[in-house]
């Protein structure tokens, strides 16, 4: 079998299970894998950026919130229905990581990680000010009668989770096209090294541009996805944390591996669930672990696990 048809095959085999999974999960964690795929996809649209073409950025949330918001505000004041909705969310971030890019690209390594997090944080800020119609930290609730997508009752749990999975596939399977796809290597080769692409007459900024807003469009129908599944938009979403936590995921998971986003996801979310049913000191639990896989899984847990038995995974 050759290294593509292993791969298709693989991934193809954990939407199946995490499929299947929907009819044997007890209530709780039914409730946690739905909200884990959701939170993988918007990992996922991370992973595009830093993962596959080395741009590290702290204004994800941005992103996000911009799904989020853009779903959730036509929803409660322009009285849209949630399928109209979710497309303007999904557009919102696309035009939001567009300008951001077209400004940020401008900069490299440490001035674009700063620029970034400098347009999440006025993001949030805005969010605050215009508490009028936003509801600032308070958030506002998305009522079950809101949620109904061509007549499917997205409150309730099977259908939430239907719909989780059905996103999480999407972005999956997008993100595995695209890094067999030429543009993917161009990515690549653009992480590994930016001079000898350009020299080879690849117009590297436009490939940036196209990988950020990609990643900005796939973050941003996680965020209204998230928002219209659980019910709720808060500026805690557009927060400095909500742009480090998809960082940690990748990392966790493996950055520039298809896989990474959802493996370092699930493990950040149980270990954070299960250490803080122990003790509440959790966090010394969750940090003396991220220390312990940064030093023994320094490429993340599939980063390893490719380096080690894999070697053919994307």
């Amino acid at each position: 079998m050759s290294a593509t048809a292993k791969s298709l095959t693989l991934h193809l085999g954990l939407l199946a299970v995490l499929f299947a999974l929907q009819f044997v999960l007890p209530a709780y964690h039914h409730g946690n894998i739905a909200r884990i795929m959701v939170l993988a996809s918007y990992a996922v649209g991370y992973n595009i950026l830093f993962g596959y073409t080395g741009l590290l950025s702290l204004g994800h949330a941005l992103f996000f919130a911009a799904g989020m918001y853009g779903m959730g505000l036509t929803i409660q004041h322009a009285g849209f229905t949630p399928a109209p909705a979710l497309i303007v969310g999904i557009l919102a971030g696309a035009v939001v990581s567009a300008i951001l890019a077209l400004l940020a690209l401008r900069t490299t390594g440490v001035a674009f990680l700063i620029v970034t997090l400098m347009f999440a944080q006025a993001g949030y800020l805005t969010i605050l000010y215009f508490g009028e119609y936003t509801r600032g930290d308070e958030g506002f609730v998305i009522q079950a009668f809101d949620r109904m997508l061509w007549g499917i009752d997205l409150s309730n749990p099977e259908n939430r989770y239907f719909a989780a999975w059905g996103l999480f596939a999407v972005c999956l399977l997008l993100c595995l096209r695209l890094v067999r796809a030429p543009f993917g290597k161009t990515l690549v080769a653009i992480r590994e090294n930016e001079e000898r692409v350009r020299m080879l007459g690849y117009n590297t900024f436009a490939h940036k541009l196209g990988a950020m807003v990609i990643s900005g469009t796939i973050s941003a129908a996680a965020g209204a996805f998230y928002g219209l599944l659980f019910g709720y938009a808060g500026a805690s979403f557009a927060s400095v944390q909500y742009s480090i936590f998809p960082l940690l995921w990748v990392l966790l998971g493996g950055a520039g591996t298809v896989l990474g986003p959802f493996v370092g996801t699930l493990f950040m979310f149980y270990l954070i669930d299960l250490s803080s049913g122990v003790t509440t000191a959790y966090l010394l639990i969750v940090g003396v672990a991220l220390v312990l896989l940064t030093l023994f899984a320094p490429q993340g847990l599939t980063g390893e696990l490719r380096r080690r038995v894999w070697r053919w995974l994307p």
